[in-house]
C-alpha cells in the first residue's frame, strides 16, 4: 500500500485477533465453538461488582460526564497511592508520579513513547502480550528474549544481562500474560539489582538510563497462596527507572470500564500525560470516581475478589480435570493452573501429526485451526505471543472466563475425539 505510511504498512492485527476473526466466521455459519481466545468475560457468569456499577450510575446522575483532569481525578490518584503504600510499602506522590488513563493499553504505549526513540533497543520476553506491536509503533529495535518452561516462561536476569548494555527499555509482566506465572522474590530482585547496577554504570559516563516497564494488571487475581512483588518494594533504588502499569479492568471483570493507572518517575509521567492529552486516552470521569469509591470500600472489594477468584478456579478446574483425564488415557496433552489471572496453559503435542483428511499439522497455528474446525475449541498458541522456538509450538493459552463452565465441559469430548483422530504422518515416517 504505497499511499500509506511506513508504520501503517508495518502494522497488522495481532495473531490473536486474526484467530478470533476466523472463529467469528465459523460461529456465523452456525458452528458450535468453545471460544477461549479473548481475555474477556461472560458478563452473566462473571459480572462486575454491583457496588462499582451503582457508583458509576450515581456519578452520571450527579452530572459527572465532563472531561476529567489530564492526570486523572484526584480521589482515584489518592486511592491508588494509598493502595500502593498499603500493599507494597512503596510511596508515590499522587500529584507528580501518577497518571490515570483509559485502561492499561494507553499507559503501556505512552510509557514506551516517552522513553524510546527510533532505533532504541527494547528488550521484552516472549511469550508476552503486545510488546512487539508497541515496539514497532514507537520505532524501537526489537530484542525478544525467548523464555522456556523451565523458568515458567519468565525471563531471568542472566538472559537479560547479555542485552542491556545498549538497550533503552525492558518490559516485564507479572503475573504473566499468557500463562499466569509470577516472578519469585529472588527472580525479580536479581533483575532489579541488574538494572540498578547498569544505571550506575551509565551515570558514570553520562549515558541515558535503562528504564523498566512493569505490567502488573493481573496481580489482584493472585491465587494459590503465591505472593506478588512490586519491584520497588524489593529494590527501592530501581524506582527512578521504573514505570508500573496497573488497572481494574481485569480484576473487576470490567473490560469495558476503561480505567488504568501508572506510577513512575515524575519526568516520565509528565511526558506520558502530554501524550495522553494529544491522543485523548483519558478514562471517563464517572468511572474514575466510581473506582476510587470502590477502593475505599475495602471489605466489599476483598469479598468480591475472593468470590471472583473462586469462580475463575471453578472454570479452570473443569478444563484442567478434563485434560488430565485425557492425559491419563495416554493422549499427548497436559494443563497447568496459573498462579494468577484468567488464563490456563495447555500443552498439546500435535506438531507433525496427520489429520483424518491427510493434512500434516506443521505448526501451532495449524494445530489451533484444526482444533477449531474439528473440536469446536479455540485456543491461542504461544506463537501468537512472539514465540519462535520449536519447544514453544506445544503451548496454548485458554481464557477460561469467556464462557460458562458447562460450555467448557461440553467441549472436552470433542477435543478428545479430535486428538485421537490424529495419526503419525506417513510422509515423516517414510523420511
Amino acid at each position: 500500500m504505497e499511499n500509506l505510511s511506513n508504520l501503517a504498512n508495518a502494522l497488522d492485527y495481532s495473531d490473536i485477533i486474526h484467530l478470533e476473526f476466523y472463529v467469528q466466521e465459523q460461529l456465523a455459519k452456525g458452528k458450535e465453538i468453545c471460544d477461549l481466545i479473548i481475555g474477556d468475560f461472560d458478563t452473566q457468569q462473571f459480572p462486575m461488582p454491583d457496588y462499582l456499577t451503582a457508583q458509576i450510575q450515581q456519578a452520571y446522575e450527579n452530572k459527572h460526564n465532563d472531561y476529567p483532569p489530564l492526570e486523572g481525578v484526584l480521589s482515584l490518584r489518592d486511592e491508588v497511592a494509598k493502595q500502593t503504600k498499603k500493599r507494597f510499602n512503596v510511596s508515590y506522590n499522587p500529584d507528580t508520579e501518577m497518571l490515570i488513563s483509559g485502561g492499561a493499553r494507553p499507559l503501556l504505549y505512552s510509557a514506551m513513547l516517552a522513553t524510546v526513540s527510533a532505533e532504541d533497543k527494547v528488550i521484552y520476553p516472549v511469550p508476552s502480550w503486545n510488546n512487539m506491536f508497541y515496539t514497532t509503533m514507537c520505532g524501537g529495535k526489537h530484542v525478544p528474549i525467548e523464555t522456556s518452561e523451565a523458568n515458567q516462561f519468565l525471563p531471568t536476569a542472566e538472559q537479560l544481562q547479555a542485552h542491556i548494555s545498549d538497550a533503552r527499555l525492558i518490559t516485564l509482566c507479572s503475573p504473566q500474560n499468557p500463562n499466569g506465572s509470577m516472578f519469585s522474590k529472588q527472580q525479580l530482585s536479581e533483575i532489579c539489582d541488574m538494572v540498578v547496577a547498569e544505571n550506575a554504570r551509565r551515570r558514570a559516563i553520562n549515558a541515558k538510563p535503562l528504564y523498566v516497564i512493569y505490567d502488573q494488571v493481573y496481580w489482584m487475581l493472585t491465587m494459590q497462596e503465591v505472593e506478588h512483588y512490586h519491584p520497588a518494594s524489593l529494590c527501592p533504588d530501581i524506582k527512578p527507572y521504573l514505570i508500573v502499569v496497573d488497572a481494574g479492568t481485569k480484576a473487576f471483570a470490567a473490560t469495558g470500564i476503561r480505567v488504568g493507572w501508572a506510577t513512575g518517575p515524575h519526568e516520565v509521567i509528565a511526558k506520558m500525560q502530554v501524550i495522553q492529552e494529544h491522543i485523548g486516552a483519558m478514562a471517563p470521569t464517572a468511572e474514575q470516581l466510581a473506582t476510587a469509591v470502590l477502593f475505599q470500600n475495602e471489605a466489599y472489594l476483598q469479598s468480591y475478589l475472593a468470590g471472583f477468584k473462586e469462580k475463575i478456579l471453578t472454570s479452570m478446574a473443569v478444563l484442567h480435570q478434563g485434560v488430565q483425564d485425557m492425559k491419563g488415557a495416554g493422549i499427548a496433552i497436559d494443563s497447568f493452573i496459573p498462579n494468577a489471572g484468567i488464563y490456563m496453559t495447555l500443552k498439546i503435542d500435535a506438531i507433525n501429526m496427520e489429520t483424518p483428511d491427510g493434512n500434516v499439522l506443521e505448526n501451532a497455528d495449524q494445530v489451533s485451526r484444526y482444533l477449531i474446525d474439528s473440536a469446536g475449541l479455540a485456543l491461542v498458541p504461544f506463537a501468537s505471543f512472539g514465540c519462535r522456538s520449536k519447544a514453544s509450538q506445544l503451548w496454548y493459552r485458554a481464557a477460561v472466563c469467556t464462557i460458562s463452565p458447562s460450555e467448557i465441559e461440553a467441549a472436552l469430548p470433542r477435543l478428545q475425539t479430535a486428538l485421537l483422530a490424529l495419526t503419525e504422518s506417513k510422509l515423516l515416517l517414510e523420511a
